[in-house]
């Protein structure tokens, strides 16, 4: 038995009860991983609530689960420890240090224990680093592969102006030191309150959207890249650069072994760092949707499976 945040129904934070299940089982391609951190992320939010846009609230049912959640265990990244491996498994070993992502499994991240394929299309599992603490792993997968994803899918490259929409979230926190990294020059678009935060994280300038807008200033970028989903590509194009790009976390996004790498190596180099907002423990899984769901958390919250 293990113990496990469980929804069977959709609706608010109090859905969540943590209690005893069933154990997962590895098949013969499959590692079990003894999880140390998840995260709580505004994808867990939605899907717990059924949160979706109008247009995409039936396709999304159907995919998730019409009258109650098909995924009953909610949580898209982790790290932990390989207990377990099946007979098929060549790339891991009992003992490894691991993070990764757990979606469009059957089980997600908030447990004692998951079962991953050692490889599969949708999510990816790699090695954890020893530089990296299992905290900052778990925190790193969803933000910064969807990050770095957009970026590159915009056309990222050194000396770029670079707008980011929604600085101070996970995703947001994430673009920016990667646009940094890469040596463009970041605006951040966020609340006042979040600038000692952003400028921690090397943003070169910083608009509070309660006092500015930004299509209105006299500043263009070759990227203006929306972490929240709270601009348009309409209002971009008023200070979008001749062939510049508009990408939004609205977009579909893939995750690849090789860019999960590449965050881990930028990570690993000092060049980005996951930024942790809030702690709980597996126990308080309902304060830490309710804090999320507030929308003021800043880079990721994580969540222990420690007593």
């Amino acid at each position: 038995m293990m113990k496990a945040a469980v929804h069977t129904t959709y609706g608010p934070p109090e859905v969540l009860k943590v209690t005893e299940v069933e154990k997962p089982q590895h098949k013969d391609r499959e590692i079990l991983v003894k999880i140390e951190f998840a995260t709580v992320t505004s994808g867990d939010v939605r899907l717990r609530g059924s949160d979706f846009p109008p247009l995409f609230w039936l396709p999304a049912r159907l995919i998730f689960g019409l009258f109650r959640p098909k995924k009953q265990i909610l949580g898209h990244e982790l790290s932990g420890t390989v207990e377990a491996i099946g007979s098929q498994v060549t790339k891991f070993q009992v003992g490894d240090a691991v993070l990764g992502t757990t979606t469009m499994l059957r089980s997600g991240s908030h447990a004692q224990y998951v079962c991953l394929p050692e490889t599969w299309k949708q999510g990816v599992v790699l090695h954890k680093p020893k530089e990296l603490s299992f905290k900052e792993a778990a925190a790193l997968p969803v933000g910064g592969m969807t990050a770095l994803f957009l970026l590159k899918k915009a056309g990222l490259k050194k000396g770029m102006d670079v707008l980011v929409y929604g600085a101070s979230g996970s995703v947001g926190s994430y673009a920016l030191q990667i646009a940094k990294a890469y040596g463009a020059q970041v605006t951040t678009v966020s609340s006042g309150a979040n600038f000692d935060m952003l400028q921690s994280l090397g943003a070169d300038t910083m608009l509070d959207y309660k006092k500015e807008d930004y299509t209105k200033k006299d500043r263009t970028y070759d990227i203006v890249f929306d972490a929240v989903g709270k601009t348009s590509k309409s209002k971009a194009k008023k200070v979008l650069k001749p062939g510049g790009a508009f990408v939004s976390i609205t977009s579909i996004t893939a995750e690849k072994r090789e860019q999960l790498q590449e965050v881990v190596n930028l990570t690993v180099s000092g060049k980005i760092k996951p930024f942790i907002d809030k702690k709980f423990p597996l126990d308080a899984i309902v304060a830490a949707h309710t804090y999320v769901e507030t929308g003021r958390k800043r880079g990721n919250v994580v969540i222990t499976m420690a007593n």
